[in-house]
Formats: C-alpha cells, structure tokens, sequence
C-alpha cells in the first residue's frame, strides 16, 4: 500500500520540474554572477536617487513627526499598513532622516521583486512547454524589462512610494511559492505560507488583495490548463483566502470611507465618472509600458464626465477588443492571455470604480508589470532566428532601459529638478506650478518662484496655501505690501492662525509693532492652541523693552509645544541677561 502512495503522489505532480531559486542560472553563468550583475546595472541606474533628498509628500511621512524617536514599536506599526511603519521604524532607528538608506531600501526590494519576477517567469515559461535553454533568457529579459524599465522610478526613487515595492514583494513571493510549489495540489504548509505572505501584502498595501484572483487564474490556465480541476483540487486554499479576501475589502472600504483622497465618498468625482477615465488611463499605462515617454509625476489627468465622449467609448471599445481576442486565443497564445489578464486584475482596485483624487500616476504600473513583462518575453521565444540575435535584442533594450532610468532618476533626486521637469511637460497644470514655486522659495530662489506662484493662480490653484506660500515668497524679496496683501487674499479664502501669524512676521521685521499684535490677537482667537502666535508676540515684546511680559509669551509657546525650540532659546536668552 505504501508503494502505491508513493505512486500516486508522483502522479499528481506536474511533468514539468520545479524551479529552485539556488540554479536559476543561465547562458553559462552562475546564478551569483548574474545577481550581482543585475544589481550591479540597477544601483548605477538609481544612483542619482539613492543620492537625492526627501521629495514632495516624503515630508509627510511619520518619522518626520517631532516625538517619532520617542515611540516604541508598538506605538509605531499601530494603525494601518503595519509592516510599512514597521519599515520606515527600523530606518529611522539606523539613520534617523537621512535619505540615503531610505533611498537605499526602497531599491533592495525593488531588487528582490525583480528576482521573483525571473523565478515566476521561468516556472510559467515552464508550464507553458518553452524549451529550457529559451525559457532562462526569456526570463532573465523579463526580469530585466522589470528592473530597469523608467517607469518604475517613482515607485522605487520615491520613499513615500515604498508601499508599492513593499507590498509587492509579498504578493511576489506568495505567487512563487504558489508557482513552485511540489505537486499539482497545494498542501497545508503551502496553504499557510501563501496565507501569510497573502496577509504581509495586504497589510502593507490594500490593492494586493487581488492576489486570490490571480492564483484562481493561474490554476485555470496551468493546472492542468483551461479547467477548472485545479480550483477544486485546490479548495483548501481558496477557502481561507475567500474569507480572508472579503474581511479585507470590507476593511479596506471602511478605511477608505473617511478618506479625503480616495473612496466613494469624494464629492466631485462619483465612481462611474472615475471609472470613464480609466477606460482612457488604462491606454497610458499600456503605452508607458511599451514607449515610456512623457513620464510626469503629476499627470494632472483630465476627468471624463461621460460615458459618450469619445476618447472614453474608444478606450472602452479597445479595452473589450482586447480582451475578447485574449480570451478567444488563450490556448494559442496562453502566456500572452495569462498575463494581459492577470495585469488587468491587478489593475482593479485602482483603475476600475474605487475613485482616487489623481486618476493616473506612474506608481500604480509597478505590480501589473510583473505580469505584463511576460508578454515581450514570450514573443521573444516566439520569434524563430537564432539566439545569438535574440540575445542582442535582449541586450540593446536593456542597455536603453537602463540609460532612461538613469536618466528619470536625475529628475527625482531634488524637488526643483522633478517639478522643472513636470512644468516643462504639462506647462498648463497649475498644481505643478505651484510646487515649483515652492521648491524654489524653500532654496531661497524667491525670485524664480514669484512667475509660478503667478501661473497656478492664472490656471486655477486659489486657495488660501498658496497666497501665503506666494506671501512667503514676496516677504523673502521685502515686498512687504504685496506680501501683506496676499496674506489678506488668503484671510478672505479661509481664516486660520496661521495667516495672521505671518502677517505679524511681516509686520515684525518692518518694526510695525502695532500692526504686529493686532494680527496677533487675531490669530488667537482663531485658534488660541497654536503656539507661533506666542513665539512672535514674545519676539514683539522683546523688540518692544518688555522682556518680563516676552517670557510669559514664551513660557506659553513651550506650553503648548516643548519642541519649539525657537522659543526655549528665545526663554533662555531673557533669562540669562537677568543674571
């Protein structure tokens, strides 16, 4: 009886062999040496990044928080996306916010994806009958595509970014044990390794729960092909992931629910508006893949309000022509099949009904490439001349990825270059303009900033952040009229603190002590918490011989925020003329 166990469990298993991560060398070369190649080609075309500073939202990120230093784990990962925080925890504890290993980080899992992506490249080359000298080459140029491809610097270059490479390394793993796995059937050590892997990439980022779609998909295309015996052979898999997949997703709706960026809830953009735009989106994507120019970090994309504009029934139509010819030819071109579906369902819950502010950024095209690689790679194999002319082809794209990655990540390595670079592209976004002109008041290039504090008002941007930005910018060139004129256009939009706070600034330096602390005033009873209001009034009392009545005003800023600094040194100052 034992034998015919035996027998049987042999039986089971794929006729293909299954691919182990330690001889997935190939043309002759050891696996070591093409790792260390491949991460060789991708530090040189990420070194102006790796080298560059926190840009745009990076600012935002948690440790950038006064009392981040002080939490504990604990306190850190608490909330969503866990293993992310956990991330950026560990980062900030070795380098605190120096942008380098960051930078550095952010690349390491991009390298690790792009591992995965040749080993689920290989072993899909494999079930798809390829030959095996082919199907190593094919993979390692999926691979490659994958690496260097330009369009992936903003997921990789941009630290604020890093839930897409984290999270996808997660999906990526859970697909290759899913894909390397011994035997047709999964098995219950599988099962809770997918599982798991399934739960890291969730938790890291929400769009990865398309992954118990994916392997649904897989198992009808490759087990044992165009079937449905696989999804019932593997039951034990799918259960616990359909059940994990619905308390995800009602998870993540209730996340998205208060959202002021994302979800249904957003007042101008309802879903089936958002979802007309994607039918156009989608062609940028598929367009950035195969020619990525015009990369822009804001798209500024346009908002299809209708079903019957053109542009959308055309990118309907083409998307459904696509897919009924994917279908139609599974059997012939399964690869291709396989992958252009699996990519779309990737795509889903950022590019179908779910409404997100920015309806096309570059990020959102990291996951689905590990899928659409697999299309030139397959019609690599495909193509009957001789290998050494495949091998060429191979490696003239990859030496042109590379010089075009290199190339997008100078763009990323400052905040003036990467919004120089999306003005130039799209000089009609006033959103671009505008961070311009802050890039550039933040190097003291007031002058440079006015002209494009000028251009987002000209486009659109009206609101009160930008009059004060502008004001800050006028201030630098002592306009202080002007100054105090758009600080009261930004009053007229939105009264907060922090208007009249810099107005008192303005005032301040111009020794205008009476205008000074009536803006003061103002500011507090907007909002008698914000601390800067008694920082200046303390500087005012000081300029004004009262320095008795400045400490108060300081001791009050302390109070209310023991890491103002500007005040304890301003305190410390009046204390030590007393003695």
């Amino acid at each position: 009886m034992k034998t015919k166990k035996k027998s049987a469990s042999r039986a089971e298993r794929p006729s293909a062999k299954r691919v182990s991560p330690a001889g997935f060398g190939f043309a002759g070369l050891p696996a070591w040496v093409a790792v260390c190649a491949a991460a060789a080609i991708a530090l040189w075309a990420y070194t102006p990044a790796l080298n560059g500073v926190f840009v745009f939202d990076d600012q935002y990120l948690p440790f950038f928080s006064p009392h981040y230093a002080e939490q504990n784990l604990i306190e850190a990962i608490r909330g969503v996306r866990p293993l992310l925080m956990f991330s950026f925890w560990i980062n900030n504890r070795m380098a605190g916010v120096e942008p380098f290993q960051y930078h550095l980080w952010n690349l390491a899992f991009h390298l690790l994806n792009s591992l995965l992506v040749f080993l689920i490249a290989r072993r899909i080359f494999e079930l798809a009958a390829h030959a095996a000298p082919g199907r190593d080459w094919a993979a390692a140029a999926a691979a490659a595509i994958f690496l260097l491809h330009p369009v992936q610097t903003e997921a990789v270059s941009y630290v604020a970014s890093r839930s897409e490479n984290l999270s996808a390394l997660f999906f990526l793993a859970a697909f290759a044990v899913f894909l390397c796995r011994r035997g047709t059937a999964v098995d219950w050590k599988t099962v809770a390794a997918i599982t798991m892997l399934y739960a890291a990439a969730v938790s890291t980022k929400e769009h990865t729960i398309t992954l118990a779609g994916l392997l649904l998909l897989t198992d009808y295309y490759w087990n044992p092909g165009f079937t449905t015996a696989g999804i019932r052979r593997n039951w034990r898999l799918y259960a616990p992931l359909a059940a994990a997949a619905v308390v995800l997703a009602f998870a993540a709706l209730r996340l998205v629910r208060g959202a002021t960026s994302a979800g249904f809830g957003l007042k101008d953009l309802p879903w089936n508006h958002y979802l007309y735009t994607q039918f156009k989106a989608l062609w940028v994507y598929f367009r950035l893949f195969l020619f990525p120019t015009g990369q822009n970090i804001d798209h500024a994309y346009p908002v299809s309000r209708s079903l019957l504009e053109p542009a959308v029934l055309l990118g309907a139509a083409g998307l459904a022509a696509l897919m009924v010819a994917a279908w139609r030819w599974r059997k012939r071109f399964p690869v291709i099949s396989f992958s252009f579906f699996g990519a779309l369902l990737i795509f889903s819950p950022t590019s179908s009904i779910l409404p997100i502010m920015d309806a096309l950024v570059e990020r959102r095209l990291y996951l689905p490439m590990s899928l659409l690689v697999l299309i030139p790679a397959d019609l690599l194999l495909r193509w009957r001349v001789r290998a050494a002319l495949r091998v060429a082809v191979v490696l003239i794209v990859v030496v042109v990825l590379a010089v075009l990655c290199h190339q997008r990540n100078r763009v990323w390595a400052s905040d003036v270059a990467l919004w120089e670079d999306a003005v130039a592209k799209a000089p009609h976004n006033s959103r671009a303009h505008f961070q311009l002109a802050v890039a550039y008041y933040q190097q003291q290039r007031c002058a440079e900033a006015i002209p494009h504090f000028e251009a987002a008002e000209r486009l659109g941007t009206k609101d009160d952040t930008l009059y004060i930005d502008w004001a800050l910018a006028a201030d630098c060139l002592d306009q202080p009229e002007l100054a105090i004129n758009l600080l009261k256009k930004a009053a007229g939009i939105r009264r907060r603190a922090l208007t009249f706070t810099q107005m008192a600034l303005v005032h301040g330096k111009r020794k205008q002590y009476a205008e000074a602390m009536a803006a003061l005033d103002e500011a507090e009873r907007i909002n008698p918490r914000e601390d800067t209001i008694y920082f200046y009034r303390g500087n005012v009392l000081v300029a004004l011989g009262k320095p008795e009545e400045a400490a108060i005003q300081y001791r009050r800023a302390l109070e209310l925020n023991r890491d103002n600094e500007a005040a304890r040194r301003a305190l410390a100052r009046l204390e030590a003329l007393k003695r």
